[in-house]
């Protein structure tokens, strides 16, 4: 048994504890202890740092990191996607898999330990087999047009079931958007849904104006977009509600749901999350980036729904550290908890990607996937240190194993 002592350490499911130690056996969590040390175990140092667990990125696209530097920030979310359609029609598969090993070398080293990817191919299925990093990959299911659900959804379900799983990288189906998907679409994936490999679904949620506009009226920018790309249908019936209140419609909110970004949700779209038990995935830095909005994550959390964080892609933000996001979250809402912002960056992901009994928390009998993070100046408040923004040289992962 080895014990990894440190100035700090912080539990999440508490307040952080001083001058303590983890045990760890066969990579397993044994328990958090203060001085003296158990005397059978080795006692590893890790000086003036923080000793936490790995951190969750909820929802990013790893297929897109070859596009980093390539879409440039737009004032409204509608033309960043032009954007990005056009450059995607010049898609490389040998530089996106380049692209996707570089940028999950970043993602560890910034101490992550699992990721929400969401994959159009499932390109990044072998990259992340081959990391130390584990998660969920999810099928991004697109089809706006009624007559070719069955097809997109059968196309899906036979990806995922081709693809190669373990027990740390699982496969789940998800929704694009309420402006690309179709209702006998959506609904498709719910009655999978108990069927499905993990149980867990995602859906960019409320994102944009244009997405309200368009869910509420049926016009507007994103019907131009469809029209353009030759996929409107026309027998489109228009829901005349909030994005919210139309996926719930269809039965698509409910516990193992990831409803991400969230930007555009009212008080009764927050209470309907939290009743159907969602999990909101936060990801402030893109939605500044792509001209979505700024989230309103006091309100997230407010509200009392589980609340977790991701960096969304390298085309809507610079990197993807999930330490910078949590920057950016505490400076738009300086009165959340530090504390709070921390356990969404851990815990809640972990149990959104259905990983709450193996990661997020120090606890005994959970993974020992532990980082240490070089410690504040003396007096300064160690949460509120660690959410005001940590690189990658600041961060070591303190327990090597083969399979996170």
């Amino acid at each position: 048994m080895i014990v990894y002592r440190a100035a700090w350490v912080l539990p999440i499911t508490g307040p952080p504890i001083s001058d303590a130690g983890v045990s760890v056996d066969a990579d397993r969590i044994v328990g958090i202890h203060k001085a003296p040390f158990p005397a059978s175990a080795k006692v590893l140092d890790l000086g003036h740092a923080a000793l936490l667990p790995g951190l969750v990125n909820a929802h990013t696209h790893l297929e897109l990191s070859w596009l980093r530097g390539r879409v440039a920030p737009r004032a409204r979310f509608i033309d960043w996607v032009r954007d990005l359609v056009r450059l995607r029609r010049d898609e490389a598969p040998s530089a996106v898999r380049e692209a996707m090993s570089g940028a999950l070398a970043e993602v560890r080293s910034s101490g992550t330990a699992l990721v929400g990817d969401i994959s159009n191919t499932l390109a990044s299925v072998k990259p992340l087999l081959d990391s130390r990093i584990g998660g969920v990959v999810f099928r991004e299911v697109i089809g706006f047009q009624r007559s070719r659900a069955d097809e997109v959804f059968r196309q899906a379900v036979a990806d995922l079931d081709a693809a190669a799983w373990t027990t740390s990288l699982r496969g789940g189906l998800a929704a694009h958007a309420p402006y690309s998907v179709s209702a006998p679409l959506f609904q498709s994936i719910v009655r999978s849904f108990v069927k499905d490999h993990v149980g867990i679904t995602s859906v960019h949620l409320a994102e944009s104006a244009e997405e309200v506009e368009f869910v509420r009226t049926g016009d507007g920018p994103w019907k131009v977009l469809l029209e353009e790309l030759n996929v409107w249908d026309p027998s489109w019936e228009t829901p005349r509600c909030g994005p919210v209140e139309y996926v719930d419609r269809l039965g698509y909110l409910r516990p193992g749901t990831l409803a991400v970004h969230g930007v555009q949700t009212t008080h009764d779209d927050l209470a309907t999350l939290k009743r159907r038990e969602v999990t909101l995935v936060t990801c402030p830095r893109s939605n500044l980036w792509t001209g979505a909005g700024t989230p309103p994550l006091h309100s997230f959390f407010e509200a009392g729904v589980r609340v977790a964080i991701g960096t969304d892609s390298l085309a809507s933000a610079p990197d993807l550290n999930l330490f910078s996001e949590l920057a950016e979250a505490r400076r738009l809402a300086p009165g959340v908890t530090a504390r709070d912002l921390l356990r969404a960056a851990t815990l809640n992901g972990a149990q959104a990607l259905g990983f709450g009994t193996e990661h997020g928390s120090i606890e005994p009998g959970k993974r020992a996937a532990l980082i240490a993070v070089d410690g504040p100046p003396a007096g300064e408040d160690v949460e509120e240190y660690l959410v005001s923004g940590v690189t990658s040289s600041q961060v070591r992962w303190v327990t090597e194993y083969s399979d996170v």
